[in-house]
């Protein structure tokens, strides 16, 4: 059984940094496709970063140079470090697990377990 149970948001004020994590049950992060997705109201699930079994990482524009995502296998766990956040981050941010066999990529298709999401306001 896959859970994935994201940690870390918060109400911060523009300019400020939050660490969100995605602790993993039942899967092993490392060796898979993992990412962060998030999603304002009125709008739709959009990818923000993914980090492959490979260690490769794709970022959206919007968030590249601010955000940045890693994972520790040792606590089968991963993160997504925010700085200089600014109002438009303001979304329910969700962790993402997947294969890896067909890709990992910033799209939905890519992923098959989901966690149930954090809170981030700026």
């Amino acid at each position: 059984h896959v859970q994935l149970v994201e940690s870390g948001g918060d109400s911060v004020q523009a300019g400020g940094s939050l660490r969100l994590s995605c602790a993993a049950s039942g899967y092993p992060l490392v060796k898979n496709c993992m990412g962060w997705f998030r999603q304002a109201p009125g709008k739709e699930r959009e990818g923000v970063a993914t980090i492959n079994g490979d260690g490769s990482i794709m970022y959206a524009d919007s968030v590249k140079g601010r955000f940045t995502i890693s994972k520790d296998g040792a606590k089968n766990t991963m993160y997504l470090q925010m700085n200089n956040l600014k109002p438009e981050d303001t979304a329910m941010y969700y962790c993402a697990a997947g294969s890896g066999y067909v890709g990992c990529e910033l799209e939905r298709e890519y992923f098959t377990h989901w966690g149930q999401g954090t809170q981030v306001t700026v």
